[in-house]
């Protein structure tokens, strides 16, 4: 379907998106005014998001969108001109032209697309401590092992560090005699209890946490490289918005990491996008399926963030579109910032139900000609009330509208189909092979081990060769006390990590950011971290 066929095709500046009494048109300067597509289960919610998403693929918006059954992968394939897909073009007065869009997959487990990773230190201890389902006395806990890492240059990639790093900040049970050798951990554990009480008890709760979450995936998550976020924000040759689809159907079997997950994505293109003000488009449209999810048992502190980064991305230039069942699954400060709204049909079998049919009738700018809460419950397949933003970003009046079909295929793509899309991926070989740098894991058993290299080592040999050597020393940090990282050691460690994840095809998180990030926890500064706990970057 294009612009030409018909005066209802998309357009340079609107998506079109049904049809009733009047058109519904998707405003794409308003779009990142954020938005929620709600509905029972089977009643078009996935056709509408695929719909969205075509239209802002053909408008040059990448999309970044959570698949949980399958279905939406179709995007990827032809159309096909199936009999009732014509028919409901016709009527709306489109010519259907069958049309595919340019996707990438992404999974967390690597299975059906390219792996997703973040690490321990940009996750941050609030999404962590969310994640792992922590009070806010475990949570002080994390909060002070990221404190320790940070000032003791100790690198948080993957799982095993943050066990070794908890494991390290453990205090000594039990009074030592003064002629007892000092754990070669004292500085650390010493660093800890300064900032509160650090109990074995603590630690261990929050290590079986940790079992818990490796045993849904989450070693698979965190580690390295990294996912750098602009690979979700590209065009394909011809200009379109490229589609990127997170596999989401076994993620979804651990509903606290998916919800984690999605809310790290969101936090860090709050974080890493500049200011961009009102602009023509988006510069990324994120559909977050199942978004209950995101809010189920969040506490009072998460909620207020989640509601200061809804609120001010969309002046990143990014809109955050919601998928659920009922409107009611939303908080209601959130709610008050989804502006475009497409509610399918509800069913009121219980008063609870029928409450709730109410509340979303009552989202709605109201339309005399419509009776919206007994609409919601007459719609039929595909048939949706819809209220979008207009010229001065006010709601237009709610509509009874036809969903347009989509273009591209609707369901989901065989295996072999998927295979021929990941091998001509424009990430292949980028994220797929693991990288397991030397990171807090290796360095805090290199300090028990007494194979940390200390100052006096580097003195030994004299002469001219004797200072070569210690200047050696201390650009590459073998005469650094305590494991401690300088920031040439850092520096070189940095250059080789990056050097040895190019061979082997896997590149590792960006050195910029990386040596900043690392200079800082070496020099005893704590680093910056932004709204929802993540490493600030910029």
């Amino acid at each position: 379907m294009t612009a030409q066929d018909s005066k209802l095709g998309d357009t340079d500046d609107k998506i079109f998106v049904g049809k009733g009494d009047e058109q519904a048109w998707l405003t794409l300067a308003l779009a990142n005014r954020h938005g929620l597509v709600t509905g029972a289960t089977g009643t078009g919610k996935t056709v509408s998001l695929q719909v969205m998403a075509e239209g802002f693929a053909r408008a040059g918006v990448p999309v970044f969108a959570s698949d949980i059954k399958g279905d939406l992968s179709g995007i990827s394939e032809v159309g096909e001109a199936k009999d009732f897909i014509v028919k409901r073009a016709t009527e709306m007065g489109l010519t259907f032209q069958p049309d595919q869009f340019s996707t990438v997959f992404w999974d967390v487990f690597g299975e059906q697309g390219h792996p997703v990773r973040a690490t321990v230190t940009e996750m941050g201890p609030l999404l962590l401590a969310r994640m792992l389902d922590l009070n806010d006395v475990q949570e002080g806990v994390l909060n002070v092992a990221f404190r320790v890492a940070d000032d003791n240059g100790l690198t948080l990639i993957d799982m095993k560090d943050l066990r070794a790093l908890l494991d390290a900040i453990v205090p000594d049970a039990g009074k030592k005699g003064a002629d007892a050798e000092e754990s070669p951990l004292a500085d650390i554990k010493k660093e800890a209890q300064g900032f509160g009480n650090v109990t074995k008890a603590t630690v261990g709760t929050i290590q079986r946490q940790l079992l818990v979450l490796e045993n849904q995936g989450g070693t698979k998550f965190f580690g390295e490289p990294a996912l750098t976020l602009k690979d979700f924000m590209k065009t394909d040759r011809d200009g379109r918005g490229m589609v990127n689809i997170l596999v989401a159907d076994k993620l979804l079997q651990s509903p606290r990491l998916y919800a984690t997950f999605l809310l790290w994505m969101l936090s860090e293109l709050f974080e890493e996008l500049p200011e961009a003000g009102d602009l023509p488009k988006p510069k990324l449209v994120f559909f977050f399926d199942e978004a209950h999810l995101l809010f189920n048992d969040a506490p009072k502190a998460l909620m207020d963030k989640i509601e200061q980064v809804v609120r001010l991305i969309r002046s990143k230039g990014v809109g955050v579109y919601f998928v659920t069942q009922n409107p009611v699954d939303v908080p209601d400060r959130v709610l008050g910032q989804l502006g475009n709204r497409v509610q399918h049909a509800l069913r009121a079998f219980t008063p609870r139900d029928q409450k709730a049919v109410a509340a979303a009738a009552q989202t709605f700018r109201p339309n005399p000609k419509l009776d919206t809460a007994k609409v919601i419950m007459e719609l039929g397949k595909g048939e949706a009330l819809v209220s979008f933003l207009e010229g001065n970003g006010t709601p237009t009046m709610v509509e009874r509208v036809m969903i347009r079909p989509p273009s591209a295929r609707i369901g989901s793509i065989t295996p072999q189909e998927r295979k021929v899309i990941m091998d001509a991926s424009p990430v292949k070989g980028k994220y797929d092979t693991a990288v397991d740098a030397e990171s807090a894991y290796e360095m805090i058993q290199k300090r028990i081990a007494g194979t940390a290299a200390t100052a006096d080592a580097a003195d030994r040999g004299g002469g001219i060769l004797g200072q070569i050597g210690s200047m050696v020393g201390t650009i590459f940090g073998t005469n650094v006390k305590r494991g401690r990282l300088s920031a040439g050691q850092v520096i070189a460690r940095d250059v080789t990590r990056s050097v040895t994840n190019q061979v082997i095809g896997g590149m590792a998180a960006n050195l910029g950011k990386s040596v900043a990030g690392q200079l800082g926890g070496s020099i005893g500064r704590t680093l910056v971290r932004g709204a929802l706990g993540g490493l600030l970057r910029r």
